[in-house]
């Protein structure tokens, strides 16, 4: 009887702790929870926190050229300028003022492009930046202590390979330097990150790691190896305290182990931690403001991208115990081209996956543990070791004051994230915070600044820029019209740029032509259009016969906005013109008309005095009991007196059996003039057996 009591009680102890454990999986304040939102337009590839709060991102291969921004507080996406180039596989970073700044970018796999450019959010402009020596495809860009940035590696293209040169983009003069003295074989897409020493530390993915400095002419150092063996692709790295590193997962097959290096130490050693629950690759990993690192997606399997074995649960790393904790699932995929990215109310965005475009977000389990905190008002920029207020109604209860750099994130790193834990003081209606002193622990941007209360909550966070100015004001097109001519159908005007800049490369310079106040038809050429440069436009969309008499026409450049310019208020041009009756025209009717086996056939005489225009088709529109069918055509000119038979170009039409009426319309879309525009049409009746 005592033993069976015993069984009993071990029995439901066991069963209360797997309850409980389940409970702690699902209970939000143990373990977050996920929520979706609006899918966006296409599978995303990179995330960026703008310093205006919005995201802007991008997607894969064709859709790198095509940047959106989506708004954190109502889950909508928007149209925002195109940086006129494909930004896929890019390297990137934020500049001391706030600008998103671009190095390479796609042609193909593995084939780079040797662009740099900017993003400003403020003004919402892009502005095209100075090539760098080749192509680079995954490269990864990096702030350093006084504001420029470094560019390590990105394939040229598959018969090269990598680009062996960093460089390092000063953004004072706005041009390259180049370390032809640490010119290396590094992976694609290395984990780099800022050191303590000011140098760039190379966390992964080669089981070497080095430091880059980029005085002079550059040079690499070896620091230590790492203890897991492999290549840690697709895994990822944090900076997640001054000078520490930790990274995780990567290689293939995938691994669940972690390790972290301390760039403080005389003589800095990888030392194993706690390994994650799950093998991951392809996963990401997000600083958040309690001090603790989110890892999400990921696959356990083997194989480039194993979409078989995803890993859906979250797990949180406690540098406190340098362990994990598995945290709610997701429900998307997460693999190759995901990302995650924190935002200013603590959640976690995440997005891609090649073909997904479900959106979820995280909340972590410090946002269900009770009132947050508030910022009531924080200034705008601080300089580095400055005191500054930061007014709250809670300053009683606040431990700790962290700031996080604006994430920007792609293939498995965020390039630009870092976090300092700042010093305060209480002080009447609020708190002095003091801004880290030395740029090699926070260089210039802009930080998501967090005040969390005793229990680990953040407040929704003030965006505060460190050590920079304002963006320059940048140098912009100016598009004007400058001449306006109309002759037999066709417009053509010339169009100067006035402005200090080109037009955006790949971006249409186009042309609406209207005639007394109504558009009409459109011309247009592709940019680039270099600064004090004309081009001469004509008419692309078809020609448009301005009727005898007096009438005002108007050329827009520019009429769809798809550029910024400094003047967006002259961009049109107008004239009047007299059209009079022309000495001679084309006069084009249908004079026989057949059919047979799903095929129109029509001759088409001109028995005008004057040729039809050269190279305009002379179309034919077949119609049926009224309905039309198929056309046919040839291209001018078809001389005066003379005849031609048209065929079925577009495509048999069976006719069923029945009687019915065919019809030949030739000219039917007025592609130029006639001295008779009413007698173009012929039918008849035919019967199908």
């Amino acid at each position: 009887m005592t033993r069976t009591v015993r069984v009993a009680a071990v029995t439901f102890l066991v069963l209360w702790l797997a309850a409980s454990k389940v409970a702690a999986q699902t209970d939000p304040a143990v373990a977050g929870q996920w929520m979706s939102a609006a899918p966006l337009p296409f599978n995303s590839s990179a995330l960026h926190l703008l310093p205006t709060g919005m995201v802007m991102f991008y997607g894969v291969r064709p859709t790198g050229t095509d940047t959106r921004l989506w708004d954190p507080a109502t889950a909508i996406t928007s149209l925002m300028p195109l940086p006129g180039y494909n930004v896929f596989c890019s390297g990137h970073a934020f500049l001391a003022d706030g600008r998103l700044f671009f190095a390479g970018g796609h042609i193909v796999d593995g084939v780079g492009l040797p662009n740099s450019s900017t993003y400003d959010a403020a003004s919402n402009v892009w502005a095209a930046g100075p090539n760098m020596n080749a192509g680079r495809w995954y490269p990864t860009a990096t702030t350093l202590a006084n504001g420029d940035v470094l560019v390590v590696t990105g394939k040229i293209d598959n018969t090269v390979g990598p680009d062996l040169l960093p460089q390092v983009f000063q953004v004072a003069s706005g041009t390259w330097r180049n370390l032809t003295s640490a010119q290396l074989y590094v992976d694609l897409y290395p984990r780099m990150h800022l050191a303590p020493n000011g140098q760039v530390f190379n966390s992964a993915t080669s089981q070497t790691t080095r430091y880059l400095g980029t005085s002079g002419t550059g040079a690499w150092t070896v620091v230590a190896a790492t203890n897991t063996p492999g290549y840690r692709d697709y895994g990822s790295s944090v900076m997640y305290d001054d000078g520490k590193v930790l990274v995780m997962g990567g290689v293939d097959p995938p691994t669940s182990a972690a390790e972290v290096i301390d760039l403080n130490a005389a003589t800095p050693a990888w030392r194993p931690v706690g390994s994650m629950a799950f093998a991951r690759r392809h996963l990401n990993a997000t600083l958040l403001p309690d001090g603790k690192v989110l890892v999400t997606g990921g696959t356990s399997g083997p194989g480039f991208n194993n979409d078989t074995t995803p890993v859906f649960a979250a797990e949180m790393w406690d540098p406190a115990t340098e362990s994990w904790t598995t945290m709610a699932s997701a429900q998307a995929v997460r693999l190759y081209h995901s990302a995650a990215l924190l935002l200013p109310d603590g959640r976690v965005l995440t997005t891609g996956g090649d073909d997904i475009t479900q959106v979820e977000l995280y909340s972590p389990p410090y946002l269900f543990a009770g009132a947050r905190p508030t910022i009531s008002s924080a200034p705008a920029a601080v300089s580095l070791g400055q005191s500054y207020f930061v007014e709250t109604p809670d300053a009683a209860n606040i431990a700790k004051v962290r700031w996080i750099r604006l994430g920007s994130v792609t293939h498995a790193f965020n390039m630009n994230q870092r976090i300092n834990s700042l010093s305060f003081s209480q002080a009447p209606g609020g708190l002095n915070v003091v801004s880290p002193s030395n740029p090699n622990l926070a260089p210039p941007g802009h930080y998501l600044l967090f005040i969390l209360n005793a229990n680990g909550v953040p407040s929704i966070a003030k965006i505060v820029q460190l050590g920079g100015s304002t963006a320059p004001a940048p140098a912009l097109p100016d598009v004007i019209v400058t001449s306006l001519s109309y002759a037999s159908g066709i417009f053509t005007s010339t169009v100067k740029n006035q402005g200090g800049a080109a037009t955006p490369a790949g971006i249409a310079i186009g042309v609406a032509y209207s005639v007394d106040g109504v558009y009409r038809t459109w011309g247009g050429v592709t940019g680039p259009l270099a600064a004090g440069a004309s081009v001469t436009i004509g008419t692309n969309g078809g020609p448009y016969t301005i009727p005898n008499g007096s009438h005002t026409i108007m050329a827009f450049v520019d009429d769809e906005n798809r550029f910024a310019e400094s003047d967006e208020t002259n961009n049109k041009l107008s004239r009047l013109i007299t059209v009079a009756a022309p000495d001679t025209l084309p006069d084009v009717i249908v004079t026989s008309l057949s059919y047979a086996s799903g095929t129109f056939t029509s001759t088409v005489k001109n028995r005008g005095t004057a040729a039809t225009p050269a190279g305009t088709d002379i179309g034919v529109a077949y119609s049926v009991d009224g309905v039309y069918r198929t056309w046919g055509g040839v291209t001018g000119p078809l001389a005066a007196g003379a005849s031609v038979t048209i065929g079925t170009n577009g495509g048999p039409y069976t006719i069923p059996g029945g009687t019915h009426t065919i019809t030949a319309f030739v000219d039917d879309e007025n592609r130029f003039a006639e001295s008779d525009e009413s007698n173009n049409q012929l039918s008849r009746p035919i019967t199908i057996p």
